[in-house]
């Protein structure tokens, strides 16, 4: 199912339900809305951009982490998100890694690091891999 949700400048991620959007095509234009993102509940890879980029931007954590629960976003799942995009995470200390597959060394490639898979995503979404409105 379509949804839609924004950032707010004050860092929170509100859902709108996609009709009321669809019937409007200049719903966010608003200097109060950060970044838009439109998912589908039934595409996984859809969620992990919305929370990876929101959290990037700055989204209240809390609203990430309940929306992480809510959707069942686990580490495992994070790892198939990266499967498919040409990802990887491994465990670097006691830290999640995240690499591009051909990733080579610290120096000389982009890695995030995070306590969890999507912390990790967001470090590396941060590291120029983001466009920011």
């Amino acid at each position: 199912m379509k949804h839609y949700y924004y950032l707010h400048t004050d860092g929170n991620l509100i859902h709108k339900n996609a009709s009321v959007v669809d019937a409007d095509a200049s719903y966010f234009d608003s200097a109060f809305v950060r970044k838009v993102w439109m998912i589908d509940t039934e595409d996984r890879g859809s969620l992990w951009i919305l929370l990876t980029e929101a959290l990037a931007l700055g989204a209240n954590k809390s609203r990430i982490q309940e929306l992480q629960t809510l959707w069942k976003m686990t580490n495992d799942d994070a790892h198939e998100f990266a499967k498919r995009t040409g990802l990887k995470f491994c465990l670097d200390g006691d830290q999640w890694r995240v690499t591009f597959e051909d990733f080579v060394d610290l120096q000389t490639s982009q890695a995030g690091f995070g306590n969890d898979c999507l912390e990790a995503l967001a470090d590396l979404a941060n590291q120029g891999f983001l466009e920011k409105r």
